[in-house]
């Protein structure tokens, strides 16, 4: 039985969560008319606004602005030394941050939805008579009711016990990019060589510390293609950045002076590690960037039958509501593609599918589609990729046609001093596009083109009878897609096809 004083507070959509997933599904929802209600426990935003994406890329956009300064004698510019402020550098950062929380603050208010400060919790109900929702503000609890709701509570730093991170010297993700810290360490070391840990390496290298990377997997980044590894890991090489695969990571412990952390091989049997030989790194800080726990606890989900795995909620793949009949899950809690903008993109479908459950709605229900989810590494040089990787296509039984093209062949490129690569993957029989990934300046954009043609499968062809602007990075687009059928411009090498017909027919197959 519902109680008589959230009767009052009755909405048509309830979002608990105001990240990426959860404030954008609150405007669409609002576009469609709905009376939503949006709650969140900290600041708007979440993790991607206040402790992830946001604050990383204005450091990063620091750095980078630091590097280039490095780099201008090349150019015939005379700075002489030029140093780095940090607090102005973090005072930056947050003003970033906060500007952009304000904003959300103002979109929502436009469009009436009304924001509630604090922990909501569904405590029954169901898709007939609408669900109960407790909001356990700081010092007040509210009650209200939604007729359907969406859960976009995202996810946390991982953290392992014998890390012991005291947010002090061992620190999260969260820590690092706390408004209040603000030092450049002199050493700093890094467990975990995922996206995270490439990213504060890039960073804290460009400002002065002397980074060490340790890593389980045997390679950084260990998701990508071998090519743009090696592109990254040559650029940190230069950077003085340390990075020591294979490592099981035994202990962290904070001394009193600095950090110390002991490793073994992760070829050592777990019953041998005891009397396995080891290895210790010390430094003034260690930041731990080892993945993210999902967020789904308290949220009243056993109670109302919720499934879970492992702490991700579980969800129709195609439709993303859970096990309970009027109850959606979207972004990180899921446990799915962990991205910002796949977030964004899954509210879009729930809140569909919500409202389309609701006669007073003119929305039509929709289905995920992932077929080309672009993903991005901003380090420097940057890294973006969508679609396949080789190794993920050989294992689909998919052949292939590769074209690759270097940044170093490309006017623009060579104007601007960049390095890296491009490289997309062609079906050998369809000449559709299955994947790209590039790595060098503006490939976090570069990619969205090859995204959009995925996304409505394009062929190769397609690309290379589309006139790209001279000269500019995106030519890099159109070289790649011509070099998949050996016809590239300005690279050297393989025969000319007089069609791409003719390279079908031909079954032309060429190795890089």
């Amino acid at each position: 039985m519902l109680k008589e004083e959230t009767l009052s507070n009755e909405y048509d959509l309830a979002i608990i969560g105001a990240g990426p997933g959860g404030y954008h599904a609150a405007i669409r929802a609002a576009q469609c008319g709905a009376k939503v209600a949006l709650i969140e426990k900290n600041r708007l935003g979440g993790t991607c606004l206040n402790r992830g994406c946001i604050p990383t890329k204005a450091l990063l956009a620091s750095a980078h602005y630091f590097e280039k300064l490095h780099d201008a004698e090349e150019f015939g510019i005379s700075i002489g030394d030029c140093k780095v402020d940090f607090s102005k550098v973090v005072e930056r950062k947050n003003k970033i941050v906060n500007e952009l929380g304000a904003g959300i603050a103002n979109l929502q208010k436009s469009w009436k939805n009304d924001i509630y400060q604090g922990y909501g919790k569904i405590l029954g109900g169901n898709a007939e008579i609408g669900f109960e929702i407790l909001i356990q503000g700081d010092n007040a609890e509210e009650f209200i009711v939604a007729k359907r709701v969406i859960i976009a509570t995202g996810s946390t730093p991982a953290l392992i016990p014998n890390f012991n991170v005291d947010h002090v010297r061992i620190l999260t993700s969260d820590d690092i990019l706390d408004p209040n810290f603000n030092v450049i360490p002199e050493n700093l070391l890094i467990i975990g060589a995922g996206v995270i840990g490439c990213e504060f390496a890039d960073i804290f290298a460009n400002f002065g510390s002397k980074v060490t990377l340790l890593e389980y997997l045997p390679s950084p980044i260990a998701g990508e293609e071998p090519m743009i590894i090696k592109e990254l890991k040559k650029k940190f090489d230069l950077m003085g950045i340390k990075i020591v695969t294979s490592q099981n990571v035994l202990s962290v412990e904070h001394t009193g002076s600095n950090v110390k952390a002991i490793t073994c091989s992760t070829s050592v049997p777990i019953n041998e590690i005891e009397d396995a030989e080891k290895s210790t790194y010390e430094s003034d800080y260690c930041l731990i960037s080892i993945g993210r726990n999902k967020l789904s606890k308290d949220l009243g989900l056993e109670k109302l039958g919720i499934m879970t795995n492992r702490g991700a909620i579980e969800v129709d793949p195609a439709t993303l509501e859970t096990s309970v009949n009027g109850i959606y899950a979207i972004g990180d809690v899921t446990g799915g593609l962990m991205l910002a903008h796949v977030a964004s993109y899954e509210g879009d479908v729930a809140v569909a599918n919500a409202l389309s459950s609701l006669t007073q709605f003119q929305v039509k229900p929709t289905k995920t589609n992932y077929r080309a989810v672009p993903s991005t590494i901003f380090t420097s040089p940057n890294i973006g990729t969508v679609g396949l990787k080789r190794k993920e296509a050989k294992e689909l039984g998919i052949d292939l046609y590769v074209g690759q093209f270097p940044y170093q062949s490309l006017g623009k490129a060579k104007c601007m001093g960049e390095n890296g690569l491009l490289i997309i993957l062609a079906d050998k029989y369809t000449l559709q596009i299955v994947g790209a990934s590039c790595i060098g300046e503006g490939a976090s954009e570069l990619i969205a083109e090859i995204t959009l043609a995925m996304q409505h499968g394009l062929s190769v062809e397609d690309l290379t009878k589309t006139i790209h602007s001279h000269p500019t990075l995106s030519e890099m687009v159109l070289e790649a897609a011509e070099a998949v059928v050996g016809r590239a411009i300005h690279k050297k090498g393989r025969p000319v096809a007089h069609s791409l017909k003719e390279v079908l027919l031909e079954q032309l197959v060429y190795e890089y």
